[in-house]
């Protein structure tokens, strides 16, 4: 019932997810990032504590086929419903299917990106997504994520409606620099995550200056978002 993409990018060490799904708040409960350690995306019927084991796993060092090896062996029974895409500061990014994830569901993994889906209209959606994300190479991560669910809804996306669209990137900071939701939409979550994206996009590197150098900053006693 999602399709999402979690990859990082070697130059800036940032790593980050785009998701989408047919149900409320995706952004809430399937995406895991932190600052150098990874990414993680938790979806089919989600158990969130796997995202969140993912990365303490992969804090310690082990390597991401190793990690999720142990996040599916410690779920037991529970793993064949799930589906989580993994990628780590080091090594390439594993992605974990269970065989009562519904139909049509997919895998698609190069170097720098996995992008995982179920319930999608058809196969190609995870290949769709893969090929954006590498085709924008040289673009900031969060918008290769973003072009790479558009592409994945371009090419049919989920099967049936999808309501709900989410995109985090983490860079150097335990904060996110790029954390945007939209919870519920009617008909095109996708789009309005862009829209959201376009408008803060020019205000993200501000928003890391105040909080590293607010005596710098030129925000003062400029009109415009606050936060």
């Amino acid at each position: 019932m999602t399709f999402s993409v979690a990859g990082r990018c070697r130059r800036t060490g940032e790593f980050g997810i785009a998701i989408a799904t047919s149900s409320m708040c995706v952004g809430a409960r399937c995406v895991w990032v932190r600052q150098g350690v990874g990414a993680v995306s938790s979806q089919s019927l989600t158990n969130p504590a796997l995202g969140k084991f993912g990365l303490d796993l992969l804090e310690t060092g082990m390597a991401p086929s190793a990690a999720l090896e142990r996040v599916v062996e410690t779920e037991g029974d529970h793993a064949r419903f799930r589906q989580l895409g993994m990628i780590g500061s080091s090594g390439l990014p594993v992605a974990h299917t269970g065989g009562s994830v519904l139909e049509h569901h997919g895998e698609a993994l190069v170097p720098d990106c996995v992008a995982t889906g179920n319930l999608l209209a058809s196969a190609g959606v995870v290949d769709a997504i893969v090929g954006a994300f590498e085709a924008a190479s040289g673009k900031a991560l969060a918008e290769r994520l973003l072009r790479g669910i558009e592409a994945g809804l371009a090419a049919g996306g989920e099967w049936g409606e999808v309501h709900s669209a989410a995109l985090q990137v983490k860079a150097g900071y335990v904060w996110p620099i790029c954390d945007l939701r939209i919870d519920w939409h009617a008909s095109d979550p996708v789009g309005r995550l862009r829209a959201l994206w376009a408008d803060y996009e020019p205000l993200l590197q501000s928003y890391i200056q105040r909080a590293l150098a607010p005596s710098a900053s030129p925000s003062f006693g400029v009109p415009g978002p606050r936060g």
